[in-house]
């Protein structure tokens, strides 16, 4: 009795959930219907707007007949055959953010006296960020530091040019004029007393 029980239970249940399945009956509005529209309960596209949707329907993208008249050098700007006549001859990566951070571990390495760690991590920053006063400045004193005092001078007086009024450009003026005197006195040594 149980079995016979459960078996009508069970096909009840089941004639319900096949019910709940079935799309609703065309004779039905849309407003007896609860589910949203299907996509193959619907007309085709085509015949329903007149357009089609497939790849075979392409857009002309091709410029109007006097377009070379009126923009003359616009096809340089996008040809790919001809040689590039743009005034861009290079690009450079350009990232200040990730210049500051360099320059902030280069101070880290600077303060730890490790001159060679600084210095990679000030040219890392003019690499990001190429007219970077406050990194040619640190680079200059790195490179002062590790006895290259050439290319320290180079990197004081690009400071200067950026920032010829900026708050260390006192100390570059300083360190300049030291250079320039210990500069001149390597090479009155090195020259024969006559």
């Amino acid at each position: 009795m149980r079995a016979f029980a459960l078996a009508i239970l069970l096909a009840l249940c089941a004639s319900w959930f096949a019910a709940a399945q079935q799309p609703p009956k065309p004779d039905q509005g849309p407003e007896q219907s609860q589910a949203p529209p299907r996509s193959d309960q619907h007309k085709d596209r085509e015949t329903e707007t007149g357009e089609s949707s497939s790849r075979d329907t392409r857009i002309d993208v091709s410029p109007p007949k006097d377009d070379a008249k009126n923009h003359p050098n616009s096809g340089a700007a996008v040809s790919e055959t001809q040689p590039d006549t743009s005034d861009v001859q290079e690009f450079h990566p350009w990232n200040p953010y990730r210049a500051n951070k360099d320059v902030e571990v280069g101070d880290y390495y600077f303060r730890r006296k490790n001159y060679r760690a600084a210095l990679e991590r000030y040219q890392d920053a003019l690499v990001w960020k190429n007219n970077d006063a406050v990194a040619n400045f640190r680079m200059a004193q790195c490179l002062e530091k590790l006895d290259r005092p050439e290319e320290s001078v180079t990197h004081y007086q690009e400071y200067l040019k950026i920032l010829p009024e900026g708050p260390l450009s006192k100390e570059a003026q300083k360190a300049l004029e030291k250079l320039g005197a210990a500069g001149k006195r390597e090479t009155s040594e090195k020259t024969p007393a006559k």
